[in-house]
């Protein structure tokens, strides 16, 4: 396996009593510590190993600091979609969030490799500029704090110059160690990926493939809004599919999913993929699928209250504006994510009766970095052991899949929407016909929503050894 980060750059581990020492803070980048340290390979190999016992990084259901996430298995197999909250990525007031929706045989191993490998590629480039950049950049700089305009403008240009070239250069080498990867068959399999980091009033956000972000902010009527941070890069975006079709890719969508435009070879009607930009899938990568990802910069206001990713499980069944709507009504904060799967299964179930449900992910990052108090989570039935993150229980999956995650376990997320309360799930309320009233609705689908298969020309999983 490749390493994960650079043998010159600086370890990424912290804990309360230990951390990495390094310079001050460049690119917005603040890291704390005593003294900067040479790391070797090995050392950095032990860090991946053990990501799953940092106290401030999340992967599983829970909750954190500042953030809820979620995920729960559909009717297709086994569950592909993976998640992370990495608080204190690289500085205490910076936080990793990612969504990755894998498919194809061996799609849940390659959206947790993507899940444990990319940040820790971001934090080399990151790294590395920070030793050689001249300038440097605080997090939560705003341009009302200088006089000098043209000279902030410059920062800023900078800044985000910087942080697209770290985003674009870590998917790059996530991919090309997915293609040389010994264990892990990527030919035919692939993840999404929507990653952002957050610092001070600073967000970066890289993504690739149909998984989505949006923010739930505060118009000046006070009302909340939706705002869609990325776009869904699937075949049917007039850029995408002419990048493919010069690449003698081709486009086009089944008879009986006209809605679903996919990507197929040239001289085969395989696999057809439902996504323009994927990690993996190799077989369509000289066709004109991509892993470059698309990268924004945002400031966020005082209105901006939080964000949301999801996988497509969610977005293919509620808007923009219903996600925001239950997040923000949701009974607690820690609750919100688990409120969005809740909803978005019953909705699975109304609008689309005879198609399977697909995995559903969601990460929930509050903006004002404040969470519930304890009391509010043993009301909605939460346990400590649930909230709490990366308790030693927590197991840890090789690269070939003979180890998982407890939320890939049958007893943690698997349940679906119609089993009793009694697993601890939060009750979902229909009121006497809303569920006829929902279902006599015109309701009129997102485009290019996909309720089968990314790919359609493959099983959706392959048999794992026991």
């Amino acid at each position: 396996m490749g390493g994960c980060v650079s043998t010159s750059s600086q370890g990424t581990r912290s804990s309360n009593s230990n951390r990495e020492a390094v310079t001050p803070p460049c690119l917005g980048i603040q890291f704390s510590g005593r003294k900067r340290t040479k790391k070797t390979f090995s050392d950095h190999a032990y860090t991946l190993q053990n990501l799953h016992t940092l106290p401030n990084r999340i992967f599983t259901n829970g909750k954190s600091q500042t953030s809820c996430i979620f995920t729960q298995q559909g009717r297709k197999g086994i569950n592909q979609d993976a998640m992370l909250v990495w608080e204190d990525f690289m500085s205490d007031d910076a936080i990793f969030c990612g969504v990755f929706d894998g498919h194809g045989p061996h799609g849940h191993l390659v959206a947790r490799k993507v899940r444990d490998a990319l940040p820790m590629k971001l934090l080399s480039f990151l790294y590395s500029y920070q030793g050689s950049s001249k300038t440097c950049f605080k997090g939560n700089l705003k341009k009302s704090d200088c006089g000098d305009t043209e000279k902030d403008g410059l920062d800023e240009e900078k800044l985000n110059l910087s942080w697209r070239d770290a985003f674009l250069k870590s998917y790059k080498a996530m991919d090309k160690e997915l293609r040389s990867h010994p264990n892990l068959d990527c030919f035919c399999s692939g993840s999404t990926a929507v990653t952002l980091v957050k610092q001070g009033s600073n967000l970066f956000m890289g993504y690739i493939g149909d998984s989505r972000a949006i923010l739930g902010s505060r118009d000046s009527s006070d009302s909340m809004v939706a705002i869609q941070l990325t776009v869904d890069l699937k075949p049917d975006l007039p850029r995408e599919a002419e990048r493919i079709k010069r690449c003698k890719g081709r486009v086009f969508a089944l008879h009986d999913e006209p809605e679903v435009s996919r990507v197929w070879l040239p001289f085969d009607d395989a696999p057809g993929l439902a996504m323009a930009r994927a990690f993996g899938d190799f077989c369509l990568k000289e066709y004109g699928v991509i892993s470059i990802p698309e990268f924004s910069h945002r400031i966020l206001t005082d209105r901006d209250q939080f964000i949301v990713l999801a996988s497509d499980g969610v977005w293919d069944v509620l808007s923009n504006e219903e996600v925001v709507e239950i997040v923000s009504s949701a009974p607690t904060r820690a609750s919100a994510a688990r409120t969005v799967v809740d909803s978005a299964a019953r909705e699975w179930k109304l609008k689309y009766p005879t198609s399977k449900m697909d995995d559903c992910a969601v990460v929930c990052l509050f903006l004002d970095g404040k969470m519930d108090s304890e009391s509010d989570y043993e009301e909605q039935g939460f346990s400590s052991a649930t909230l709490q993150s990366n308790h030693s229980g927590n197991a840890v999956e090789s690269d070939d899949g003979q180890k998982s995650e407890p939320s890939l376990q049958r007893n943690f997320t698997v349940r679906s929407s119609d089993e009793s309360d009694a697993h601890g799930r939060l009750p979902v309320e229909i009121e006497g016909n809303e569920e006829t009233v929902a279902a006599e609705e015109n309701w009129l689908g997102l485009e290019g929503v996909t309720r089968v298969n990314s790919l359609v020309q493959l099983p959706r999983f392959s048999e794992e050894r026991p």
